[in-house]
């Protein structure tokens, strides 16, 4: 039954979207999983897409889904999962994170909503030192 089954609750594990300097001094922006945990994360996959639909026609608007395996999320580190392009911000962006500790799986959806990626939205990213939007 659905009441037998342990789900537990993912805490002190964070996404975020970072602003850095890129090559040529360009502004890039690249997602990272942070783990703020005591023990590491293992066998960490992570699932990302983007969609929406456009409001006037109800179109239809998804990127492919991409499939990343991390490994290994040390405690009290982060980890780069992919770059994300300035065009991709009027989507919704969806990271779906899977992790082991110990013999327990444990999962989470993060969505950056649509145009919520915007520098009145971004904070200190704990670890990493640098601005962002963070969703916890």
């Amino acid at each position: 039954m659905k009441k037998d089954i342990d789900i537990p609750k993912v805490g002190a594990v964070s996404v975020a979207i970072v602003q850095e300097i890129g090559e040529e001094e360009t502004l890039v922006y690249n997602v990272y999983l942070i783990n703020q945990r005591k023990e590491n994360l293992e066998k960490v996959l992570v699932t990302s897409k983007g969609y929406a639909t456009v409001k006037k026609t109800g179109e239809q608007i998804k990127t492919s889904t991409l499939r990343k395996s991390l490994g290994e999320v040390e405690a009290g580190s982060y980890q780069k999962i992919e770059p994300i392009m300035n065009d991709l911000f009027g989507l919704n962006n969806e990271y779906w994170i899977s992790f082991w500790i110990g013999n327990k799986m444990f999962d989470k959806k993060y969505v950056f909503l649509s145009e919520t990626i915007k520098e009145e939205h971004f904070v200190n990213v704990p670890l990493i030192g640098k601005k962002g939007v963070l969703i916890k």
